[in-house]
């Protein structure tokens, strides 16, 4: 009786609010509706994006805004890209370009746990102009020419996201130096791999990874003659092979602006030349290096800034995703070519909240106030969470009202609609969070989920283009458009490529399934590169066809929808056959049940010697907590997590999501061990696009493998 008593009172309570709503939307709808052209964004949103230019339903499928031909010119005649840097600093010259933030102060605070944690009080952003920054590159350049690194030679960079980055990619761009890209977070194997494969003679790195990473491997890369770092700061020059020369990147800069060096000839690059070698950390074995040349490239990024609407010097970039990653470096480097500025950040430092700022202290964003981001799913689900758990904290009335205008402003979104007075009253604090002025996010890099993507374009008030693309493609297949409001796809091909399905029958997908074509993804056009660097699989991943136009076969499985978008339904590498013969999308069950809300990551196992999938989960940490106070279960955080109650209670949770979202009975996991560590990049269990690397989250996990098939 209680229960109802309040039940009816709450209904009485909410009556007059749910009355307000709808007398605002009666009376705002239809000014609101003319004034901002929602009708014709609308129709923008079902229109027809993408068509088969075969009629057939295998494709290829091509944005029907350049039907004809893929081939389009922002810049007619800048078809390398030293002269696209060139054209912007004639165009924006005195205009802000790349900028850094001072470290005030640093300190370190102990956690209730003992952990000791870095805290960072950090100034305003200080800024290199287009001029200035065109000034650094010519000195860089030929002060790394006058150490002897020749035209066409390779070169490595191996450092973290930050200016000299940017700086170091233009001066090789200008110089025609083939830049070797490599992940911050690589293993030290790997780095050594590539360096040895590429056979580089110079290296620019920061004196952290120098001294972390580089100085166990330097004495195996023989051909190494020159170390460059970044900082400011000075590195020690002691323990480091013979015959190795340290530098920091001022003094080679001072080198460079000597008379007799700043006379040096330039060698030019030419569209087919090398650009960029772009070593893959993969979810899979050894790194690749991609080999990606400057047309590829332009051919990319000019398909990508075409689906960001307005591009140009009033945008505002925040940059923290690793530049090694071609999502960022096309992004960057399409920011610079338009105008737009740069502020340099990190995960750590992005905002109020991150891990790195001092409490009380002010985080990237909010000084900063971007107007653009890339962002990966795995950052966008963090944000949600965040966000709803402090909503949790609210008080009844404050709860009430945020869910209230949470759905009401979902269901307005869905429509294809807004609601400017929530966004006012609920939205502009979580706004802030991200510093106010964010227009568009664009993520990349693994699938993100309807119910994340939903959240964003609600709580942020921007819209979020959803991109599909590869290093082999220079990040470049589809986005969606700002206009289209479903999710859950990856939007129509860009007009720099086409789309094809090809049947993958063991798969069980073909051009002919009802409702819509699916088929693994090929993507043509020419922004696929040249292949990997001395690499023998080339043939089986890249390819021409009858018209001399590039393929590469992505290993994705898409579906196509009658309005030419595709979304992503599947991963070859991912299938796997059980016992009794079913096949299981690992990647299809982690996407399922991430949507769980004790769990923040999940990996999905499964041995085709046994008849049932395990699964290896990062928890919650709060609700897990909250859960195990409930069931009278005490103790330190891994103590909870290695409790069979805490693995019982995942495993009941999982079950229901599962049921809910239909997943068959053979794809729920059996068994699952909770990981009390979350999986980083730093950790090796994942890439640094936050995708997991399978092969080495089973061998760390080999033994609970084992646990969970009833072995030792």
């Amino acid at each position: 009786m209680g229960l109802q008593a309040d039940s009816t009172l709450q209904s009485i309570l909410l009556f007059p609010i749910h009355l307000l709503v709808w007398l605002y939307s009666v009376l705002s709808f239809l000014p609101w509706y003319y004034i901002t052209g929602a009708g014709q964004r609308k129709a923008l949103s079902k229109r027809i994006k993408a068509c088969s230019t075969s009629g057939c339903a295998e494709g290829p499928y091509r944005s029907v805004d350049h039907f004809d031909s893929l081939a389009r010119e922002d810049f007619p005649g800048k078809d390398t890209l030293d002269k696209l840097f060139e054209h912007a600093v004639e165009r924006f010259g005195d205009a802000q370009c790349l900028g850094t933030r001072d470290i005030l102060s640093e300190e370190n605070e102990i956690q209730p746990s003992g952990k000791v944690f870095k805290k960072l009080i950090l100034g305003e952003y200080k800024w290199l102009s287009y001029n200035e920054l065109d000034s650094v590159v010519s000195q860089f350049g030929s002060g790394l020419a006058a150490l002897g690194q020749q035209p066409k030679s390779t070169i490595a960079i191996f450092c973290e996201t930050r200016a000299e980055w940017m700086i170091t990619a233009q001066a090789c761009f200008r110089r025609n130096f083939p830049l070797v890209t490599f992940y911050a977070t690589l293993g030290e194997e790997a780095i050594a791999f590539g360096l040895n494969e590429t056979g580089v003679t110079h290296l620019v790195t920061s004196v952290e990874l120098l001294e972390s990473k580089l100085k166990n491997v330097l004495p195996q890369i023989p051909k190494l003659k020159h170390v460059i770092y970044v900082d400011q700061k000075k590195a020690s020059t002691e323990g480091y092979p013979a015959g190795l020369s340290i530098h920091s990147m001022q003094a080679v800069r001072e080198l460079g602006a000597l008379p007799q060096n700043m006379g040096r000839e330039i060698v030019k690059p030419q569209p087919s030349d090398l650009a960029v070698v772009m070593y893959t950390s993969g979810s899979t074995g050894r790194p690749k290096g991609v080999m990606i040349v400057h047309s590829n490239l332009i051919a990319g990024m000019t398909g990508q800034c075409e689906r960001i609407p307005g591009l140009g010097p009033n945008d505002t970039y925040i940059a923290y995703l690793p530049l090694a990653h071609v999502l960022e470096m096309t992004a960057e480097i399409s920011c610079v070519t338009y105008g737009c500025r740069i502020g340099y950040s990190s995960p750590q430092t992005l905002s109020d909240q991150s891990t790195k700022i001092k409490k009380g202290s002010k985080g990237d964003c909010s000084v900063l106030r971007p107007t653009l981001m890339a962002a990966v799913p795995e950052i966008m689900d963090r944000i949600n969470k965040n966000v709803m758990s402090k909503v949790q904290e609210m008080s009844f009335i404050q709860k009430t009202l945020f869910t209230l205008g949470y759905k009401y402003k979902l269901e307005q979104i869905k429509r294809g609609y807004d609601a400017p007075l929530c966004n006012a009253l609920l939205f502009q604090k979580v706004k802030k969070l991200l510093g106010g002025r964010v227009r568009m996010m664009l993520s990349g890099g693994a699938p993100l989920s309807s119910a994340t993507q939903r959240f964003m374009n609600v709580c942020f008030c921007c819209p979020v283009g959803q991109g599909y693309g590869l290093t082999e493609t220079c990040g470049a297949g589809t986005i969606t458009e700002v206009a289209d409001i479903s999710t859950g796809r990856v939007g129509a091909p860009l007009i720099c490529c086409e789309i094809r399905l090809r049947d993958w029958a063991e798969g069980g997908y073909t051009s002919k399934d009802k409702p819509n074509p699916r088929g693994e993804i090929l993507i043509g056009g020419p922004n696929v590169t040249m292949g990997y660097y001395r690499n023998e699989s080339n043939d089986q991943d890249f390819f021409v066809d009858e018209n001399g136009q590039r393929w590469f076969c992505t290993g994705d499985v898409g579906e196509v929808y009658p309005d030419g978008c595709l979304q992503i339904v599947d991963r070859k590498k991912d299938l796997v056959k059980l016992q009794a013969g079913e096949y299981v999308s690992l990647g299809k069950v982690e996407s399922a049940l991430k949507n769980c809300p004790l769990i923040d990551n999940i990996c999905a196992y499964a041995n085709s010697d046994q008849n049932y999938v395990i699964s290896f989960v990062v928890p919650n940490q709060k609700k897990l907590t909250e859960l195990a106070k409930q069931r009278g279960i005490v103790g330190t955080w891994e103590e909870i997590c290695i409790h069979p109650d805490m693995e019982r209670e995942v495993l009941k949770e999982i079950k229901v999501v599962a049921a809910n979202i239909k997943l068959q009975r053979f794809e729920i996991p059996v068994k699952v061990h909770l990981s009390p560590e979350p999986w980083t990049p730093e950790t090796g269990l994942v890439t640094d696009a936050f995708k997991l690397k399978r092969k080495e989250l089973k061998n760390h996990y080999l033994h609970h493998i084992e646990r969970m098939y009833g072995g030792k």
